[in-house]
Order: C-alpha cells, then structure tokens, then sequence
C-alpha cells in the first residue's frame, strides 16, 4: 500500500514508516517512545501521519443501536485516541522534534527540506465499509459520515474500501 499512497494523496512528496516521536507526558519525569506507522511529508516539509488498523469487516460501526444511532466500535474509537495522541506528542515535541526527525530522515528527503510540525493531520485508514458480511446501509453511511466530519479538523478516516475506490478511480482517470 504505501507504494501508491503517494498517487492518492498528491500534495505529499514522501513516505516515511515506522517514526518514533518522544512522549514526555504519559510517564511524568520519563521520556517514553511512540512509534507512527507512516508519516507524509508535503513539499513545504509539513508532517502528516497516517495510522492503519486491520482491514476487517466490522471495526467501524457496532452491530447493534444505540437509542437509533449507529456508533463507534472500539477498535474506531481506540485508533482516533491513538492518533490524537500522536498529533499531540508531535506537536508537544515542536522545534527539538523537528530537528529530532529531519536528522533522522534527511537521506530520505529532497536536500535542504527540513521536516515541520505545524499542526499536523492524521489519516486513520481502518475496517471496509461492511457490517456483518454486508455493505453499509443509507443509515449507518451517514452516521458513519457524521463520525469522520466530527474529527474533520484533525484527521480523516479512511475504510480500506474507500481507499481501493480512490485508486481505481485514480487509476481510471489516468487511462483516459
């Protein structure tokens, strides 16, 4: 997958897996490491993140309503926490992680490019857009919508459907 990322999302210019960010604040008085699954550098050295869960049916909506809503499962809630939790770290880290991270990657980024954190965006790219062997209905669509338009300030979630979508569309637009 990350071979393509960058035809699917055309203003980053690079790929960078598996980005340990310093956590000063979970363990008061000790630096503890995070570990990002892909980070996405645009072409001003922005740094956005993405982090990937299992592609299994399943792990966005549960199965059942609560008083008539569709609502999160775990596995969704647990990945935006975790997400924000790694826009936080970064921005905490500020110039040191700036520094930190464009040591880190400088062989891998265009000469001169320094990595920012200038309030970063996450993606989560989790589940399929099914529930229970089925695709989604009108309903659980727009509450499932309603779920990703609450964190559109900060992040995008991203089923493993819309992703293969985007790519065929991509894909087509490029044929024709």
């Amino acid at each position: 997958m990350v071979s393509f990322l960058l035809l699917l999302f055309p203003k980053y210019i690079r790929v960078l897996q598996n980005i340990t960010i310093n956590d000063y604040y979970s363990k008061p008085g000790k630096t503890s490491k995070r570990y990002i699954d892909i980070g996405l550098v645009d072409a001003s050295g922005n740094l956005d993140v993405i982090e990937l869960k299992k592609p299994f049916e399943d792990k966005i909506l549960r199965q059942g309503l609560y008083r008539g809503n569709n609502i999160p499962t775990a596995e969704l809630t647990g990945s935006v926490m975790q997400a924000e939790k790694y826009l936080f770290h970064l921005s905490k880290w500020g110039v040191d992680g700036e520094r930190a991270l464009t040591k880190a990657y400088a062989s891998e980024l265009p000469p001169g490019l320094d990595i920012r954190i200038s309030n970063p965006k996450a993606i989560i790219i989790v589940g399929r857009g099914q529930l229970g062997g089925n695709k989604m209905t009108d309903s659980q669509q727009l509450d499932f919508e309603i779920i990703k338009r609450k964190y559109a300030n900060m992040m995008d979630i991203i089923t493993y459907d819309d992703l293969l979508g985007r790519l065929q569309n991509t894909i087509y637009a490029l044929e024709h």
